[in-house]
């Protein structure tokens, strides 16, 4: 399958990049065995694609970072690579069924392993915000003790040591060492590839009025409608605003979110707004993977949660008629995007 396909207004990706890296690499088209890379545009009416100066797309750096993205080399133990906890069949979020990741050893992670799609778009990382670029985030996991337990020196002899990384590094970047810099560059540009726009409500939002089921075009309706209000954090066509937000889950907040790093008391318990994309390929939901279905999600905002401090979103009772709710549920089922979920196959590099 090659995912340079014409969909709805235009081309999404571009065949060949003319950028260049600046890096003495390869900058026209580059193919790893049956995957060809190419630059994600964004689709119509979606946000632009803002690529680091420092580190723009090549073909070069896609290949090399998907290889990156499935090697179980960057763990210590050499049996954790990015995909075991963010595996392609579950729209890149967690792939194992349970509420936490499993990392190296008996490791598990703190929060819930959000998913990667469309993070082409987003300004900051992780539930908490720490990070502020893809490139920056991809150092956490790898040096984190519960996750992937490596080193930079100990990732690099390892990288430097094998054949094939030495060809793929020259041949995204040139002359010069195999560094940290260069992985987590070439990871963050692979992951900014993975976009996903073919859901059912965008094919309707395009002009197939028979994307969307009855229940769904409803359940859409009360989504935007002051009542439900999903869409004030929820923002079209990403489904996050990209901000952070206590929504009640606790009357204190057990985990600091933001607040733990901005040390500041009234972002304590706000954590960044997850997608709703492909929510029925994850099997939790929340940053502490406490609900395990969308009903349980529902009833949670239903209800209206613990009173919050000023500033907070207004959480508050909804009276949502059980009706209402499962039209809901219908809409965010048809957030779901098949076509992406499909070329899971395509992802995984042969050695």
């Amino acid at each position: 399958m090659v995912l340079g396909a014409t969909l709805f207004s235009g081309c999404l990706f571009d065949r060949a990049d003319r950028d260049g890296s600046g890096e003495g690499g390869e900058t026209g088209n580059v193919t790893d065995g049956d995957y060809v890379p190419v630059k994600p545009v964004s689709p119509a009416g979606w946000p632009s694609i803002v690529w680091p100066k420092e580190n723009p797309y090549t073909p070069a750096k896609d290949v090399l970072g998907r290889r990156l993205f499935f090697e179980p080399a960057l763990s210590r133990t050499q049996n954790r690579a990015c995909s075991w906890c963010h595996g392609a069949l579950e729209a890149f979020a967690d792939v194992h069924g349970d509420s936490m990741s499993f990392g190296v050893g008996s490791g598990t992670t703190t929060r819930n392993t959000p998913t990667l799609a469309n993070l082409a778009f987003a300004r900051t990382f992780f539930f908490d915000g720490r990070a502020s670029t893809l490139e920056a985030q991809a150092f956490g996991p790898l040096y984190a003790a519960n996750e992937m337990d490596m080193t930079g020196p100990e990732i690099v002899a390892r990288l430097s040591a094998d054949t094939t990384y030495i060809r793929l590094f020259a041949q995204a970047y040139g002359s010069g060492p195999i560094t940290m810099e260069r992985v987590t560059r070439a990871l963050a540009t692979y992951e900014r590839t993975l976009i996903s726009f073919r859901s059912p409500y965008d094919l309707w939002r395009a002009g197939d009025s028979a994307a969307l089921s009855p229940s769904a075009k409803r359940g859409e309706a009360l989504f935007r409608s002051a009542k439900a209000g999903c869409a004030e954090c929820h923002v079209p066509p990403l489904f996050t605003d990209g901000g952070f937000h206590n929504i009640g889950l606790d009357s204190v907040p057990v985990d600091p979110g933001l607040g733990g790093i901005t040390g500041r008391p009234e972002d304590m318990g706000r954590f960044k707004t997850p997608t709703l994309r492909n929510l029925t390929a994850t099997k939790f939901y929340m940053h502490d993977a406490r609900f395990r279905s969308l009903q349980r999600v529902l009833e949670h905002y239903n209800a209206g949660g613990f009173p919050q401090p000023p500033g907070a979103p207004s959480i508050r009772p909804l009276g949502l008629t059980s009706g209402e709710q499962d039209d809901l549920i219908s809409f965010l089922e048809a957030l779901t995007d098949t076509a992406f979920l499909q070329t899971a196959e395509y992802h995984f590099p042969n050695r």
